[in-house]
């Protein structure tokens, strides 16, 4: 028998193991009880392989273990068996030498961000060793079984891979080279051809900011952020720190105090200078202060700053708070009651709520509370829509440092890294001109980084410890503090004659924001701006407003407002439909904007008071049809007692520009060799924002005859880009990309010889020609006269203005079963109908419309974020996996021109969130009768729907 070991011995004990990896022989040794990704990552650099979900839910860890998939965070190293032989992604191909499977994700468009991708093509490979003639629910089934997540793509393009590297294994495809996929004199815009970065995702040498930690300089400390676990709102009389900075390996303990030290207000940039609003803006702490409140759970009351990430912890864990607990306002129920505890004492409230801080007001016509009343069919009926988690894959992390001119530089997941500099720089005590902020390659953000998050911690641990700082929560950590899509209750009236035509709408509306105001009126007034936005009619009345809580704060989430928006009124059109006795489809389209370009007649403007560029929307109903009458025919076919199908339908329409007089700038370079470089904040969190640059500067720059390679990208540094604004509102392709023309506009211009040719780089410089040029743009609006008007936004009392340029639109089509024994729905088909313009890129524009639909299946019928002591990890937020979304997935695109887009263009990423759920839950409704009026329709709100329809 083994004696026993002493606790020295315990502390300094290894399990050494011979293993063979990636085909290389190595003795490894590590801790028993330490996880076989620790080992991977933290000891052999092996950072293909990554620390996702950390618990086994998402698959981006995935490695093969003697021919088995295994998830590496959760296999422990003494399970490991002796000699095994292990394969990461490391040791699947090389840029140069793909794998059949990596080079179709590759070509198939299936890879976005890249954070899953090595855990995909992992998965993929164990069953291609083992089946090279797989299925496609096959494939679908295995990717379920082994856990695996993607929050990009909708899986369909993963599936199309598999299948593809499948042929290719058998020998019935080959490997095209991806350098000769383009020829010369091929347009870049248009095609399909893949980004350039995907190769590198596939291949696992793409670092993301976790990555870099574990290549970064020794001197590095690690920066925690303490919160007090489980208080949403409690007074704070003391925070006592003094233990924590006893304890092993700390440099130091920063607080509030340290912020006022340093000469800053400790607030973050919010809503300021909104005319509506009742707070000034600056209301958001950046660290709780003594004497004053928590707001919200995770709200950071010291940064610990240590040697290690464990000592960092251990110390944090010695912090005591002595705080007094407050009421706890959950919801916009709680928040807008008059007798409601405040979140600010010091902030009034409007019309008798003491949480209401902003009041939007949009008018059309007269007031249509009568008309609506006394039209023969109307609705009134109220509905609520959930905060739906971003559940990227990636914790948020980062990291600080002095560059070399001195500067605070933040390295974090930021997709507005202008807008960030900006927001923190009063609030730290440092000028934004001494801040620079740069983008990490990072794992999806779906718009929760247009919010500072990280980054004023980051500077402060920086500026306090006189030494370089990283920073990463862990996964539980950040689904429980980072922010989420805002919920919305609206009340919604509308009314229609006796031929189903629109008389009037009404609303009022409550958006929670939680405790902090940033970006929040733009937010609100979405709910004004699109609504009934495709749809014409003489009266409209729509009144909201912004409500302070104690639960999470929000920041962008792809399609921003108007799946709020749209769950409200396109659920009050369908109900309005059955009321009339007409068909929802047809009942929209009969409806439709009374558009004609330049419009003065209010019945073919939006409700901001202006008509859209181009409305393409009768043409998109069109093309719908046929897709909606054979899919409510196999809706029919397929019903049975036992599980019903249903088809529903819903329009939705989105803005491509920031409200309004948005502006971006871009910059170009010749270069020596006759290449040039482009440089903005065309910030990626996914989206393709390296294709997107150069679709758009190859084609601007066509009479150089360039190679996509010959177009550098130097992106997202505020130290060394314009500010180009951020990766948000769906804006980059449009505002970036025209600023992008314009610099490639200039360029040409100093390039053009009287001839017509083109100087060359030693020409232009021996002519004492600039090689550099500055391009910019602003968002406009065209007038019937050619003339254009800078857009403007909404009047507070009317809603009228010209918010936006450019829009996007859908026509959402969805075919949905439910179990009547257990009241699950499940989307069974779906079909979009998208014009987003001309289209860049293929892969691209596929990616993010396929991606977006699987978001809307999952705020539909799964996803949502309640207590966040449970609602912690992917599983409880309802993370839609493969099985979750459908594989019969359609896109049809109309590409109307857009009249000053770039080449045509609109934006695309949020266009297909705005209105899939809505179209989902409207074929519950024609599947079973249910009519389900708070999202997400998990079985439990149908059952109810149904016991009250019976009612």
């Amino acid at each position: 028998m083994a004696k026993e070991m002493s606790a020295a011995q315990l502390s300094a004990s290894y399990v050494v193991k011979n293993l063979t990896i990636n085909g290389v022989p190595r003795r490894v040794i590590g801790k028993p009880d330490v996880t076989l990704l620790t080992v991977l990552r933290e000891q052999l650099k092996m950072t293909g392989t990554k620390r996702g979900c950390n618990c086994g839910q998402c698959g981006v860890c995935n490695v093969i273990l003697n021919g088995k998939v295994v998830r590496a965070c959760i296999t422990r190293w003494k399970s490991v068996p002796e000699f095994s032989q292990i394969t990461t992604i490391e040791g699947v191909g090389t840029p140069e030498n793909l794998h059949a499977l990596q080079w179709a994700m590759i070509v198939c468009g299936a890879i976005q961000c890249g954070f899953c991708t090595p855990g995909f093509i992992m998965c993929g490979k164990a069953l291609l060793d083992e089946n090279k003639n797989p299925t496609r629910e096959e494939v679908r089934d295995w990717f379920g079984k082994n856990w695996m997540a993607c929050r990009c793509t909708g899986y369909k393009q993963i599936v199309d891979a598999v299948m593809k590297a499948a042929a290719i294994l058998r020998g019935e495809e080959k490997i095209e080279e991806l350098a000769k996929m383009y020829k010369p004199g091929d347009s870049v815009w248009g095609s399909s051809l893949p980004r350039p970065n995907a190769v590198y995702k596939a291949t696992g040498l793409w670092d993301f900011g976790d990555d870099d930690r574990l290549k970064l300089p020794e001197e590095f400390l690690f920066a925690y952020p303490y919160a007090l676990e489980g208080v949403r709102h409690a007074k704070v009389n003391k925070i006592d720190v003094s233990e924590a900075e006893k304890s092993e390996g700390v440099n130091c303990v920063v607080t509030y105090k340290d912020v006022f030290a340093n000469r800053g207000t400790n607030r973050i940039y919010g809503q300021v200078n909104c005319a509506s609003a009742l707070t000034d803006g600056w209301e958001h702490r950046i660290m709780v202060e003594e004497g004053d409140k928590i707001r919200q759970w995770g709200e950071v009351c010291a940064v610990v700053v240590a040697d290690t990430e464990t000592h960092a912890r251990e110390a944090a864990a010695k912090i005591k708070v002595d705080y007094e607990q407050l009421p706890e306002l959950i919801d916009v129920y709680m928040a807008k009651k008059p007798d409601a505890v405040k979140v600010y004492d010091e902030i009034d409230g409007y019309d008798g709520m003491p949480n209401a801080w902003n009041k939007r007001v949009f008018k059309k016509g007269e007031d249509p509370h009568d008309i609506i009343t006394n039209a023969p069919y109307h609705i009134d009926d109220e509905f609520y829509s959930s905060r739906q988690p971003h559940m990227v894959l990636e914790a948020d992390c980062g990291y600080a440092y002095y560059d070399e001119d001195g500067k605070l530089t933040l390295a974090t997941k930021s997709i507005a890294v202008y807008r960030h500099q900006f927001q923190i720089a009063r609030g730290i005590g440092v000028a934004p001109s001494r801040i620079r902020v740069i983008q990490n390659n990072l794992g999806a953000s779906f718009g929760y980084k247009t919010a500072p998050t990280n980054e004023p911690f980051l500077a402060l641990a920086l500026i306090k410890s006189g030494r370089p700082v990283y920073m990463r929560v862990n996964m539980k950590e950040h689904n429980q503090r980072t922010p989420k899509r805002s919920p919305s209750l609206m009340h919604i009236r509308a009314g229609a004659d006796k031929n189903g035509k629109l008389l009037g709408v009404e609303q009022t509306w409550w958006i929670d924001h939680g405790p902090y105001s940033e970006s929040a009126n733009d937010l609100t007034n979405k709910s004004g701006q699109f609504f009934f936005a495709p749809y014409a009619y003489d009266n409209m009345k729509a009144v909201g407003y912004t409500v302070w809580t104690n639960h999470r704060w929000s920041a962008a989430f792809r399609a921003y407002g108007s799946p709020q928006a749209y769950w409200g009124c396109e659920t009050a059109m369908d109900m309005l439909a059955y009321e009339c006795g007409i068909d929802p489809f047809d009942f929209r389209e009969q409806n439709l904007l009374e558009w004609e370009p330049f419009t003065e007649n209010p019945r073919g403007q939006f409700p901001s008071g202006y008509a859209p560029e181009v409305f393409p929307l009768p043409e998109m109903m069109k093309k719908a049809r046929p897709y909606y009458e054979e899919m409510k025919k196999k809706a029919k076919e397929l019903s049975t007692p036992e599980k019903k199908y249903g088809v529903g339908v819903s329009v939705s329409i989105y803005n491509s520009n920031d409200d309004g007089a948005d502006e971006a700038a871009s910059n170009i370079e010749l270069l020596p060799d006759g290449s040039v470089r482009v440089m903005n904040t065309w910030e990626d969190h996914g989206q393709g924002a390296d294709m997107g640059c150069i679709g758009t500067a190859h084609e601007a720059l066509k009479p150089l005859h360039l190679r996509p390679d010959q177009i550098h990208l130097l992106l997202s540094d505020t130290s060394k880009a314009p500010n180009s604004g951020a990766a948000a509102a769906s804006r980059s392709q449009v505002m970036v990309g025209n600023a992008i023309v314009d610099s490639c506009n200039k360029l040409l211009d100093a390039m053009r010889k009287p001839d017509g040719t083109y100087r060359t780089y030693d020409e232009m410089v021996a002519e004492g020609i600039p090689t550099f040029y500055e391009g910019y743009t602003q968002a406009k609006v065209l007038h019937k006269d050619g003339t254009t008007e800078v857009c403007s936004g909404n009047d507070k009392d009317t809603g009228i203005g010209k918010p936006f340029g450019f829009h996007m639109f859908a026509v959402n089509l969805a075919m949905v079963s439910v179990d009547m024994k257990t009241f699950k729905a499940h989307c069974e088909k779906f079909v979009l109908v998208g014009d987003v313009g001309k289209i860049n890129n293929y892969l691209i524009v596929d990616g993010q419309q396929y991606g977006g639909i699987a978001q809307g299946i999952g705020l539909a019928l799964t996803e949502d974020f309640l207590d966040e002591s449970k609602y912690n990890n992917f599983v409880t937020m309802g993370f839609p996996y493969i099985k979750d979304i459908t594989d019969d997935l359609t896109l049809v695109h109309v590409e109307t021109p857009r009249p000053l887009g770039p080449f045509g263009a609109s934006g695309t990423g949020e266009m297909p969130l705005s209105g899939p759920h809505v179209a989902i839950c409207n074929a519950i409704y024609a599947a079973c009768g249910a009519r389900v009026k708070t999202i997400p329709a998990i079985p439990a709100r149908i059952k109810a729907a149904l016991d009250e329809m019976k009612k």
